[in-house]
């Protein structure tokens, strides 16, 4: 459980980082007024225990599958940091590998290559009705147009297919059901909220399956939207952190 605020301290945020590639990005300045400690994973940096994390943590995206323990080596321990996370009251953000591995970690599946293939640009993402009022992601569904979706950068070819048990499915797409969902302390994310252009065309370039004249093109064409919806829900989750922080208490698991 995170400790309480005291004074003005700012609330502490540990973002685990699994790929160099695959940064905080945006959401460095989009999370606000609190301290950020990066935990470089992919350069030998340990990953702490739930006790140590601080007020709240974020599991950032990763080309290796949420399975793949032969190539990156600290996937068991960050599984079981989700799992502990979720269940002892620390505010969990995961982004599309870290979305897989929360839902790994509580006994859900993901699938490696899934069928329907790499799903990459800019997606629609769908909010369904739970996603209303949910302390993290109900700030942004309540952005959402008429068919109650939102635009959101996307670049997997993994996904989970089953969620765990106890989980409230929040989002889908139209290629991929779980979008968002919610489990104890814990939200996953299948999109990725944080990217801006430039780390989108790296991701793009970096896969033969993908046009990134075409992605970035997309992203262009709706980046008021993509930016005011990454933006939202940074600022959810770390609102959410900093009460939590202040009356852990009334977090639920």
């Amino acid at each position: 459980m995170t400790t309480p605020l005291h004074g003005d301290r700012r609330p502490v945020v540990t973002v685990i980082q699994s790929s160099p590639d695959v940064p905080l990005d945006r959401f460095g300045e989009w999370l606000g007024d609190v301290e950020l400690r990066i935990v470089a994973a992919f350069a030998g940096e340990s990953v702490p225990v739930a006790g140590e994390v601080g007020d709240g943590l974020v599991v950032l995206g990763g080309h290796m599958s949420a399975y793949d323990d032969a190539t990156a080596p600290w996937l068991p321990e960050l599984r079981e940091l989700l799992a502990d996370a979720s269940t002892q009251g620390v505010p969990t953000l995961g982004i599309c590998l870290g979305a897989q591995l929360l839902a790994a970690a509580r006994g859900g599946r993901v699938q490696v290559a899934a069928p329907p293939g790499r799903e990459s640009g800019i997606v629609d993402v769908r909010w369904r009705p739970e996603a209303a009022g949910d302390a993290v992601v109900g700030a942004v569904a309540a952005l959402a147009d008429s068919r109650h979706s939102t635009p959101q950068p996307s670049m997997h070819a993994d996904a989970v297919v089953d969620l765990p048990r106890g989980a409230v499915w929040l989002a889908s797409s139209a290629m991929y059901p779980y979008q968002a969902f919610r489990i104890g302390s814990a939200w996953g994310v299948q999109f990725h909220p944080e990217a801006g252009a430039d780390t989108l065309r790296g991701w793009a370039d970096s896969h033969d399956d993908v046009d990134t004249d075409v992605v970035l093109a997309a992203y262009v064409a709706r980046q008021d939207e993509v930016e005011a919806v990454g933006r939202a829900l940074a600022e959810s989750f770390a609102a959410h952190v900093r009460a939590s922080a202040d009356e852990p208490e009334a977090v639920s698991v």
